[in-house]
């Protein structure tokens, strides 16, 4: 206690006279009285800390512990389905760590950071390109709330109450889509067939390649829909997207993603990028923010036009009625969409191009070794991109188990999902940032599991 009254901690503003105050609301006499229905073990139980170190010797247990991790690099790892060990060029982390980039918020005047705004218009113009559609806006929070949102757009577009989810799609994306259009009224179908989009329906949305790998013929799927009057939401890999048709161009009016992969190592964390174009005549039904390119009509001095950025909409619930705003979507994402910016534009389309061929190849490669072991089928689904359905002479869940036992996660378990060609089967993953040794691991231990049955 503090002979003032203030407050008793640096950090907490609450004056001795605050709590007791709020104490005798609550009718207690002390702190301790609001942990009594907690075991006494438990309140306040001590704790086994090593003795105080110098900074030299902390360091060194930092890294020794640091090293005890295991990643997709050290451990060999075949899990996608959705999150993708890529090779991201070393100029990327270098860049973002610039101290221009060390925040992920637009600036509340925005146009006073022409930096910040300019690799907005970067990275829009990165996502038209790959998507080959019209507009695009900076971001958000990751493709699973994208495609939901662009439900909600179709909906709005087309003032239907129902949408269509083909399957096989990404499980986690069913969910989040069935969240926000629950709060819409707003009906949800799985199908599996393009005979069930029905005139009700805002849209059809399908993976690219969907959630089993296989690439989808994005045509097809787009008459259908129109043949309905509905739209044709595309969720695609952008990473894929370097040697598949843009989906725009076969008939796409929403494309979403995930840029994270093209971020960063697949161990960074929580934060995403969800991408998200549209053709123009949608532009003003999309979520998030959009920057435009205009110029000044005189220069700072009174000389020529300049080029500059502004914040064109930003149909935020924060700046127009709220019964009105598309989203709610903040700008968490700026700083992944400026890496995954820059791992494109330093890849080029013709390096973006060559280093998805390179995944396809060693996928490819790696199912033909594991099909040609005793016991083992890659059941054929057509053309499939990086990710493959692999069964074997166990169940999937004990095949996965002897892997792990071996120091290998061996790819996804997909015996909840409903699929005859996924039934006793796991879902594999080769990248183009997959070593070779990891891929010899692999096909060493099916081998060795094969011959202990």
């Amino acid at each position: 206690m503090v002979a003032d009254g203030g407050s008793a901690h640096p950090y907490i503003p609450n004056t001795e006279a605050d709590r007791a105050l709020m104490l005798a609301r609550l009718g207690l006499q002390s702190s301790e009285d609001l942990f009594a229905a907690l075991p006494a073990a438990y309140r306040d139980p001590k704790i086994d800390l090593l003795p105080a170190l110098a900074e030299p010797e902390l360091l060194r247990l930092m890294r020794a512990r640091g090293a005890e991790n295991r990643d997709a690099s050290t451990r060999p790892s075949f899990l996608g389905a959705g999150a993708y060990h890529r090779s991201v060029p070393s100029i990327v982390p270098y860049l973002v760590s610039r101290s221009e980039f060390m925040t992920a918020y637009t600036p509340y005047q925005p146009e006073i950071s022409q930096g910040t705004l300019q690799t907005a218009f970067e990275y829009q113009s990165v996502v038209c390109e790959l998507t080959g559609l019209d507009v695009s806006n900076t971001g958000l929070y990751d493709d699973a709330t994208a495609t939901a949102e662009a439900c909600l757009l179709a909906a709005r577009a087309t003032g239907r109450t129902a949408v269509a989810l083909l399957e096989p799609l990404h499980p986690g994306t069913v969910d989040v889509v069935r969240t926000y259009a629950y709060g819409a009224n707003i009906r949800v179908d799985v199908i599996t067939s393009l005979d069930t989009v029905y005139a009700d329906h805002a849209c059809v949305v399908v993976q690219q390649p969907d959630f089993l790998g296989t690439i989808v013929d994005i045509e097809v799927i787009a008459d259908a829909a129109h043949a309905q009057g509905a739209l044709c939401v595309v969720m695609a890999n952008p990473f894929a997207l370097g040697m598949l048709r843009a989906p725009g161009e076969a008939g796409a009016d929403v494309v979403t993603g995930e840029g994270r992969d093209l971020a960063g190592p697949v161990a960074f964390g929580g934060p995403s990028v969800g991408l998200f174009a549209a053709r123009e005549q949608y532009l003003r039904q999309m979520p998030g923010r959009i920057v435009g390119r205009t110029k000044k009509l005189r220069g700072s001095h009174g000389g020529e036009p300049r080029t500059g950025y502004v914040l064109t909409l930003q149909a935020r619930e924060q700046f127009i009625r709220r019964e009105r705003a598309t989203s709610n979507v903040s700008t968490g994402q700026s700083l992944v969409a400026l890496a995954f910016t820059i791992t494109v534009q330093a890849l080029g389309p013709r390096g973006l191009r060559e280093a998805a061929v390179l995944c396809y190849q060693r996928a490819h490669e790696a199912a033909v070794r594991i099909a040609a072991l005793p016991g083992y089928e890659v059941p054929e689904r057509g053309p499939w991109f990086q990710e493959f359905l692999l069964r074997g002479p166990l169940p999937a869940s004990e095949l996965l188990a002897r892997l792990a036992a071996r120091g290998i996660t061996g790819g996804l378990d997909l015996s909840d999902r409903r699929e005859e060609a996924a039934r006793d089967a796991f879902l594999c993953c080769v990248t183009e940032a997959t070593p070779p040794e990891h891929i010899d691991a692999l096909v060493e231990a099916l081998a060795a599991i094969g011959d202990e049955r």
